[in-house]
């Protein structure tokens, strides 16, 4: 069913690197620092920080999904994992089900392996880590044992964009596609809605060094995406995500070739009725003025957009 012909990037690698690659990520959970918030944790002895995750894969779902852009779902759909649980606060989270209730389950390396595989028999186009970042070393191990059965699909790192540098680092040769949420200039608005303060400076840093690592996004002759950034900006009401210094930092320090896509699906949920400014869905104006400015600031891969 699946005519893919790309080869993804880590099985590109010379012998032992990606074994080595889990080794460090792994050594990493020892004293958490996969992210931004520095818990320090020791997560392979029982600690928990502040995404309450230990050191095996805690998922949620998974399945072929057609909401996603379109260079991800093609005819067969992308292969979607949400991993449970999120390094993340964000007040108006659409999965908070996922991300702040714990909704999931723990498995073993093999049975996530396994899924990936799965995935690539029914079809889908790519393999989709929903929320992977707190769970980066647990990812790397089922993508290697996975490998090792027969996976080649090339892989899609879907984070929210709160960062670890050097966590990102250590996927270089092994991502073949980056999809960063950007949702936030801010750090005001960061810490409010998302107890990130840290947020725009972390995700700048994070997404220079994955577009270095891929460059802008790259499709086959279906329209397939192989390899490369797709950067994804949620509009807020009241202008709180910043919609105008995010397009500006992605078209002057990344590439006005960047994939972006201005989504416009947001409405209030779990917390956010609690704050009368993200009480509301975001007006058609409202939209309209984030798509302009990204227009403006020169971006031309705008997604859903012809220019």
């Amino acid at each position: 069913m699946n005519d893919n012909i790309f080869t993804p990037a880590y099985l590109l690698l010379p012998p032992g690197v990606l074994s080595e690659k889990v080794r460090k990520a792994e050594e990493i959970l020892k004293e958490c620092t996969l992210c931004p918030r520095q818990c320090k944790v020791d997560r392979t002895s029982g600690g928990r920080g502040f995404c309450k995750t230990g050191d095996k894969p805690f998922i949620s779902s998974y399945g072929p999904h057609f909401g996603e852009e379109r260079p991800l779902v093609g005819r067969f759909g992308s292969g979607t994992i949400f991993m449970g649980n999120c390094n993340l606060g964000c007040i108006f989270c659409q999965n908070y089900s996922i991300s702040h209730l714990g909704e999931g389950a723990e498995m073993s390396f093999t049975k996530l392996a396994d899924i990936m595989l799965s995935l690539q028999k029914q079809g889908c186009h790519n393999i989709n880590l929903v929320t992977p970042t707190h769970q980066m070393p647990m990812m790397l191990r089922a993508i290697m044992i996975a490998s090792e059965k027969g996976l080649k699909l090339p892989i899609v790192y879907n984070c929210g964009g709160y960062e670890s540098l050097h966590a990102i680092q250590i996927l270089d040769g092994i991502i073949d596609i980056y999809m960063p949420d950007f949702k936030y200039i801010d750090p005001a608005m960061a810490k409010m809605y998302s107890k990130a303060e840290d947020y725009p400076e972390a995700a700048m840093a994070a997404i220079r060094e994955m577009h270095r690592q891929v460059g802008d996004l790259v499709t086959d002759q279906r329209g397939i995406a192989t390899r490369g950034l797709l950067a994804r900006h949620l509009v807020l009401p009241e202008g709180i995500a910043g919609t105008e210094g995010v397009v500006r930092f992605i078209a002057e320090e990344i590439s006005k070739n960047t994939y972006i896509n201005i989504m416009d699906q947001y409405h209030p949920c779990y917390k956010a009725f609690d704050y009368p400014s993200l009480n509301r869905r975001i007006t058609h104006q409202e939209y309209a003025d984030a798509v302009q400015m990204a227009i403006d600031a020169g971006l031309k891969r705008i997604d859903g957009i012809t220019l």
